[in-house]
């Protein structure tokens, strides 16, 4: 018989706030950002919720945690990170294409991110406002890179509408199930026209 083997205080101790990370997630698909509440984690998690003030500074502090690992942008920042190291040289406007295309796939897959910027437009928040600044600081990285490919262009502002338009259309399909300019994004040939229409705005700049 195999023995079970010990898992020591500081592995019970991350698998317990991971659990408690992930229900962030389950209560936010569940109840929205209202019903982030020490009890509501705390019982999605099948935790006490003394472990919250435990492992975290607070249930704001858990929130955050959260946030920064579910947010596309500060999860693409090491990919990012990558790719200007790996190619200082390279194509920005590959680059950003491609942040864009795997923005809209993130998006459109994960429903918990999608809440989060159902958060991030309904109130205003300390947790959402340094989310913001860090998808911020990201963007400026990239942005420093493209001006001598887009020199005389407003990358910022086309990119702005892009991101604004990935975020609109996905949030009205998943919530309405219906056309948007005769398109369905819920269809793969849709979503591929929609990708296609990135990459040609992009490129024509």
């Amino acid at each position: 018989m195999t023995r079970k083997k010990y898992q020591g205080e500081s592995n019970n101790k991350e698998r317990s706030k991971q659990k408690l990370i992930q229900a962030v997630g389950k209560v936010l698909k569940t109840k929205g950002y209202t019903g982030l509440t020490a009890t509501n984690i705390a019982r999605a998690a099948g935790l006490s919720r003394r472990l919250i003030s435990t492992y975290f500074e607070s249930v704001e502090d858990l929130v955050e945690t959260y946030v920064r690992q579910k947010d596309y942008w500060t999860t693409a920042s090491g990919k990012v990170a990558d790719m200007i190291a790996d190619n200082p040289q390279r194509d920005t406007k590959q680059m950003i294409d491609e942040i864009l295309q795997n923005q809209l796939e993130y998006f459109y897959n994960n429903a918990e991110m999608q809440k989060i910027i159902l958060w991030e437009i309904s109130e205003k928040s300390q947790i959402m406002y340094e989310a913001c600044e860090e998808r911020e600081r990201l963007g400026s990285k990239v942005f420093a890179l493209a001006d001598k490919e887009y020199e005389g262009k407003d990358i910022r502002a086309v990119s702005a509408i892009l991101v604004a338009a990935i975020y609109y259309m996905v949030l009205q399909a998943k919530s309405t199930d219906t056309l948007f300019c005769e398109i369905d994004i819920n269809q793969p040939e849709g979503m591929q026209r929609i990708k296609n229409a990135i990459s040609a705005i992009l490129q024509k700049m």
